[in-house]
Order: C-alpha cells, then sequence, then structure tokens
C-alpha cells in the first residue's frame, strides 16, 4: 500500500531534499505540481486533497495560509510557524514519548536546524537534572549558507558575503522559544549564531561550568553519562570521543547527528553537536516523521 505525498514548496532547498529522498520508494507516490501550477491555489488545493500527508516547505505566513487550504490532511510543517503551538506536535523523534506522539499527530512541526542541535544536547542533561532549568546556557554555533534560504544562497554563490559572520546578535534568534521548550529551559538561553561560506553542515556547541552545576561535580564525566545513556540504542543520534578538530560539514547528506563533550578535564565543558542543517536540521527529519507518521520503518530512505 502506498501514501501519497505532496511537498508544497518542493522547488526550494528542503523540499528538494525530501523530495530526492522519497523518489526512489515503492510506498510513497509523490503528488506533484509542475512550475506552472506550484503557486497556483486551486492546483494546490487538488494536490493537497490528493495527498494523505503534505510536507510544508514554505516561509512562516505562506505555512499557515496552506494549512487552511489543506483541510484533513495531515501536515508535517518545516516553517517555523508552528514549533511551540499548543494544538501541534512538535516533530523531534528523539525526545522522551514523542516517537508515539508523532505517529498519532495529525499535524506536525519539524524541529528547527540550530534546534535540533541545541536541544539534543540539553534534553538529556536537564532531564537528568544536571542543568537546572533556570541555568544561564550559553550556546554558539555555525551553519552553511543554505540555512539562509533563497537570498542569503545567491549571495553568497555570486561571492558578495564574508567568509564567515555572526548575526542575530540581538538575541531574537526564530529558535530560541522552541530551544528553550523543549530544551527544558524556564530562561532562555544565550545563543550567537554564525554563517560560514560552505553549502551545508552545522556545528552547534552548549558552554558550562561543570563546577557551577548542581552537586558542584567538576569535569565532565557525568555529562558524557547523561548523554549516552538517553541515545543508547538511538537510530540516528551518537555520542561520540572527540578529536582534535570538530568539522561542521563531517555528517553532510545524512541524518546522523554526533554529540561529543571535550573540556580541561575539570570545571570546563564544552559540548558539541555535528548534523547536516538540510539532512538532520531540515529535510531527513521530516522524512523521518513521516515515517512514523505512515507505520513505515523510521530509518526508510535515511542513512
Amino acid at each position: 500500500m502506498t501514501t501519497a505525498v505532496f511537498i508544497d514548496g518542493e522547488a526550494g532547498t528542503t523540499g528538494l531534499q525530501i523530495r530526492d529522498r522519497l523518489a526512489g520508494r515503492d510506498d510513497i507516490r509523490l503528488v506533484q505540481l509542475d512550475e506552472a501550477t506550484r503557486k497556483d491555489d486551486a492546483a494546490r488545493r487538488d494536490a493537497f486533497a490528493q495527498a494523505d500527508v503534505a510536507i510544508l516547505c514554505l516561509p512562516d505566513d505562506a505555512a499557515r495560509a496552506a494549512v487552511a487550504m489543506a483541510g484533513d490532511t495531515r501536515i508535517i510543517d518545516a516553517s517555523t510557524a508552528h514549533r511551540v503551538a499548543a494544538d501541534w506536535v512538535y516533530g523531534m523523534p528523539e525526545l522522551p514519548g514523542q516517537r508515539d506522539r508523532i505517529r498519532d499527530a495529525r499535524h506536525v512541526a519539524n524541529v528547527g536546524c540550530f534546534a535540533t542541535a541545541a536541544i539534543s544536547m540539553l534534553r538529556p542533561l536537564t532531564d537528568a537534572e544536571i542543568l537546572p532549568p533556570d541555568h544561564g546556557v550559553v550556546l554558539t554555533g555555525v551553519s552553511g549558507y543554505t540555512g539562509g534560504g533563497k537570498a542569503l544562497i545567491a549571495e553568497f554563490e555570486r561571492g558578495a558575503a564574508p567568509a564567515y559572520y555572526l548575526y542575530a546578535l540581538s538575541q531574537g534568534h526564530k529558535h530560541l522559544p522552541e530551544i528553550a521548550r523543549y530544551g527544558g529551559l524556564d530562561r532562555k538561553p544565550l545563543f550567537q549564531p554564525a554563517v560560514g561560506a560552505y553549502a551545508q553542515g552545522m556545528a552547534v556547541q552548549l558552554h558550562l561550568h561543570a563546577d557551577l552545576l548542581p552537586g558542584g561535580i567538576a569535569g565532565y564525566a557525568r555529562i558524557e553519562a547523561a548523554l549516552r545513556e538517553f541515545y543508547a540504542g538511538d537510530p540516528f543520534v551518537s555520542v561520540e570521543m572527540p578529536g582534535e578538530r570538530i568539522d561542521p560539514q563531517a555528517l553532510n547528506g545524512t541524518n546522523r547527528m554526533a554529540i561529543s563533550v571535550q573540556g580541561d578535564g575539570n570545571a570546563r565543558v564544552t559540548v558539541a553537536a555535528v548534523l547536516d542543517n538540510l539532512g538532520k536540521g531540515a529535510s531527513g527529519t521530516a522524512v523521518q516523521n513521516l515515517n512514523l507518521m505512515i507505520g513505515a520503518e523510521e530509518t526508510a530512505g535515511l542513512i
């Protein structure tokens, strides 16, 4: 039995990668519009009606409008529009109990790319009561320029952008609400993102003074242990020994994420997560969520 899937916004960066991950599967039938009709509302309504599940790869306002257009079709929304909405299920399967919620959901809000990394480091530590919810958390990260959408991609590809730059300097990054909520924090973290002159790949770091955490235990052994326990047996997330360098492009083309713990062996600890911002940070998790929703193997079409 096949599942009909409509990718609204298929021509965009995330949409194309979702399509590529689904195209060779015999359990999926893609409902597609040609270039002339992909922005035609009547054609889109018909595509939604044909689909069992629709995946929205649209800007926030367009995603909200698409939900109203979709009727009873189940939805995975890759935009930021619904990630902290009460009536949407958050599409991050690795969180406790979340796989079952996603399986039964009508509306799933796909996790953001920076949020994927940040929450994956924070949640094991807040659940284990190593990191208090009101702790002053500091996060930094760098992403490839494809995470910024068509305008930023064009700027880099014509050579008009700097090789590396910081942004969201006013602490207003759009992923902060979901990071705080699903990372188990009562206080929004400080988060300084950056963009590098490469297409895709991401590294995000959580910086901690371990001796200031409850229990006053220096070193990072208990932090690493909490992470390993949280992700034991997970199909896509691993906790690995750190190398001398962290390459944000190391997992490009995959749905994998690698978390490592570094530090001075005493009090200063840095946890780092590496993933593909267009893979595990976007299209890969969308397919992972789709697999859960339609009863397929969670790993189907993913590496």
